[in-house]
């Protein structure tokens, strides 16, 4: 098996408590490490949470799932339960699009090699 090139050169940069919650926040999403998720990041240039596009389909679907499924059901969505629906939506819809392209990004990886 062919071995990833050993890691021997270290970057570092100082954040904020609320950027490091937000960059940890989006590692979990992710789920990869925050060390694993920023050189990602960096070396790919930027993150799924950077493209409006997908995190707003993302939040049309998921908007799309949590009124339907309920009315499909026989069941009324109150105007106060579709607000707090869409705040909800408002808050993760980038953690999923970024879950979604890491996902996506780990299947197009070529196999062969150990992480």
């Amino acid at each position: 098996m062919v071995k990833p090139p050993l890691r021997t050169k270290s970057i570092g940069f100082k954040v904020s408590e609320e950027e490091y919650a937000q960059l940890e926040t989006a590692a979990q999403a992710s789920g990869q490490t925050l060390g694993e998720w920023c050189r990602e990041m960096i070396l790919r240039g930027g993150s799924a949470s950077d493209d409006p596009a997908l995190a707003e389909i993302v939040g049309v679907r998921l908007l799309l799932v949590n009124v339907l499924g309920p009315v499909a059901a026989g069941e009324k969505v109150t105007p106060e339960k579709f607000n707090q629906l869409l705040d909800q939506i408002s808050e993760a819809k980038h953690q999923v699009a970024a879950k979604l392209q890491h996902e996506k990004t780990q299947r197009e990886k070529p196999s062969g090699g150990k992480r």
